[in-house]
């Protein structure tokens, strides 16, 4: 399973993004959650696979690609329905 927040840095929203990073890595003993920022080449690639169009974006993947969840906005979901997707 991959997980990925994808959001551009130095945004409004940019605390809230790096705040729930860290608070995620703290809970679970330092996974760390992929970055992706929309505007580099991957980053708009990966944006138009998903059809993402609103940031910040958080993607919960299997490793083969295909889409389990996917959560928009700063209303993250909760530490523990995430590491669900990290125990797949």
């Amino acid at each position: 399973m991959r997980i990925i927040m994808i959001y551009r840095d130095g945004e409004d929203y940019t605390r809230a993004v790096t705040d729930f990073l860290h608070d995620f890595g703290r809970a679970t003993g330092g996974y760390k959650i992929e970055e992706v920022n929309p505007d580099t080449k991957d980053g708009d690639s990966l944006a138009r696979t998903y059809d993402i169009v609103e940031y910040p974006t958080l993607i919960a993947l299997t490793n083969d690609g295909v889409m389990q969840e996917m959560w928009r906005g700063t209303r993250f979901p909760l530490i523990s329905e995430l590491t669900y997707y990290i125990q797949q």
